[in-house]
């Protein structure tokens, strides 16, 4: 079996929502809704935590996470992207402990609703479709459809935005539309070596969509968004 690495991310500054990853969501901490989708899956034989707060720490391990290390203030900031935590957690993990796994996911505890079955199923994409990376996709409404958009030029005329025809010849129908999707966020896991190429990326040249069901599609990033997740619990208890 592939070695996977689970890395929850999970810094202290969260500035829209103070202490967001360790606040009570639905009767537990948000952090732990990922911590034990994870490891109820059974697709992770590790699931790490890395943050730069001990408090967080703390709460990750009692819910059964590890936690070798503190992540370094330099890599805890507002802008901190997402590859050097990465990379950090990978080679961390080598040089101290000489573990090296075959396939890396980014846990998100701001997307708490995913069941375990996710993440096996979208293991079990990635390995029959041989990609190197597989991501969670939620379908676009149909009023959103790509196919519907408009870009308007400089002379101020618009024109579809995917062929650059006029309005008109828009399929006019909804149901007509062709399928489209958008990275809903709730899901990457990717080949460990894809961190450290030429081009650094979470993707490969091969990615597999895992479509998610719309109910579980809730991102937390402000206070607005808490809230929806707190009114969308008691449909995905159901």
């Amino acid at each position: 079996m592939p070695k996977i690495l689970g890395v929850i991310t999970a810094r202290g500054g969260s500035k829209s929502i103070p202490r967001k990853n360790i606040k009570d969501l639905g009767g537990k901490p948000l952090v732990a809704w990922t911590i034990e989708a994870a490891k109820n899956s059974g697709v992770f034989d590790r699931i790490i935590l890395s943050t730069d707060d001990q408090e967080i720490a703390d709460v990750a391990k009692k819910f059964g996470a590890e936690v070798p290390f503190l992540r370094p203030a330099e890599l805890a900031q507002d802008t901190t992207p997402h590859m050097p935590v990465l990379k950090h957690a990978v080679e961390a993990l080598k040089e101290k402990e000489g573990y090296e796994p075959d396939y890396v996911a980014i846990l998100q505890p701001t997307a708490p609703f995913r069941e375990p079955r996710h993440f096996k199923e979208a293991f079990d994409l990635l390995a029959s479709t041989g990609a190197d990376s597989v991501i969670s996709v939620a379908e676009i409404p149909g009023h959103s459809n790509p196919m519907w958009a408009l870009r308007v030029g400089a002379d101020g005329i618009a024109k579809l935005f995917v062929t650059g025809e006029p309005p008109y010849k828009r399929i006019p129908r909804r149901q007509e539309l062709p399928k489209a999707y958008v990275n809903s966020g709730h899901i990457y896991i990717f080949k460990t070596g894809l961190l450290f190429s030429d081009n650094p990326n979470f993707y490969g040249e091969k990615t597999a969509a895992y479509i998610m069901e719309d109910k579980y599609c809730v991102n937390i990033d402000n206070p607005r968004d808490w809230e929806e997740a707190e009114k969308k619990i008691k449909e995905i208890l159901a």
